[in-house]
């Protein structure tokens, strides 16, 4: 900008034309001139509005918003892109909407790992100490709120985190806190954080709150780790009763309901058996009434067949010698 300012004045210079020889000599502006007031005169206000052009446009990139306040007053937002403003009336203030930030919560990681026991140290609903840290990470959603409605959004953002964390903390027990109950925490404290914030009108939206280390005090650690250990292993041989118990029971139902079905099937086949041997006995029993003797001989000539079907020996008598006769009629009757 100065640079463009000593230009224009070097214009200006050259525009008086002086000298003897007709040619042209620049002269630079006397405050003790009179001709060099009159200079000032139109320089001042070329000056001015070249400024005023120059601030009145301006860009804001994609990501960010610009919030414009019109005589201090917040007056409305720009989206990213090219923009007009008016010069001196106008103030912009461009925001970031889409960075993703963060704060600590019982520890410093600028350059080491540094525990603050001040903000780590919580009391649990079994009245147990233990040491929470935490990574709290949100974005700003609203511009003029988290500009002009709570003055240091950061130490706001961090004092609300501690009372949520100790709030969250408070409601649950040790045990829980140590092992299980850690998603349930993280959940609970975004949820009353952002209750909370919401209610200051921060304009801030909380994104993701994540527990680093929730631990007993020194003091007593080892045999906080010793009771986890114990209640760990207790779950890990339930877990393998109950996949022993899901495993064995389907197949002793399925033995169990084969055998019933294996049961019933043989039920039902000696039944039509059975049935089927009376209806026979009876339509035997009803032509055995009605011609006995020829009856009986049909009975006996099937039976025999049935008995001497396919035989390998047959064994016969001579009448003449009365003697016993083998006939091999194996090859005859083999096929």
């Amino acid at each position: 900008m100065f640079n463009l300012i000593k230009k224009i004045i070097d214009f200006l210079n050259n525009l008086d034309k002086r000298g003897s020889n007709g040619g042209t000599d620049p002269i630079s502006i006397d405050p003790d001139s009179k001709d060099s007031f009159k200079k000032l005169f139109i320089v001042i206000p070329v000056i001015l509005a070249i400024f005023a052009i120059y601030s009145s446009f301006y860009t804001i990139d994609p990501g960010e918003v610009g919030v414009i306040q019109r005589f201090g007053k917040l007056s409305s937002y720009s989206d990213p892109g090219l923009h007009l403003k008016i010069p001196v009336v106008d103030k912009l203030t461009v925001v970031d909407v889409e960075k993703v930030r963060r704060i600590e919560i019982g520890f410093r990681s600028d350059r080491s790992r540094i525990s603050v026991v001040q903000e780590s140290l919580m009391i649990t609903k079994d009245e147990n100490i233990v040491d929470a840290q935490a990574i709290i990470q949100w974005k700003i959603k609203d511009p003029g709120n988290y500009l002009f409605k709570v003055w240091n959004v950061e130490s706001t953002i961090k004092s609300t985190a501690e009372v949520a964390l100790r709030s969250s903390m408070g409601v649950t027990n040790i045990d829980d806190a140590l092992t299980t109950g850690r998603d349930l925490i993280q959940s609970n404290t975004r949820a009353f954080l952002q209750k909370l914030l919401d209610s200051y009108s921060s304009g801030v939206a909380i994104t993701d709150v994540k527990l680093q280390i929730v631990d007993p005090p020194e003091e007593v650690k080892d045999a906080f780790n010793e009771v986890v250990r114990a209640k760990e292993d207790k779950e890990k041989l339930i877990n393998n009763a109950k996949g022993y118990f899901e495993d064995v029971i389907p197949k002793a139902r399925g033995e169990a309901e084969k055998m019933i079905r294996q049961s019933e099937a043989y039920r039902e086949q000696r039944i039509s058996k059975a049935e089927g041997d009376v209806a026979r006995f009876n339509q035997i029993y009803s032509e055995y009434r009605k011609d006995k003797e020829t009856t009986k001989t049909r009975i006996y000539l099937e039976k025999m067949e049935s008995i001497l079907q396919r035989p390998k020996k047959v064994i016969g008598t001579d009448s003449a010698s009365g003697s016993l006769n083998l006939l091999q009629l194996n090859e005859v009757f083999k096929d």
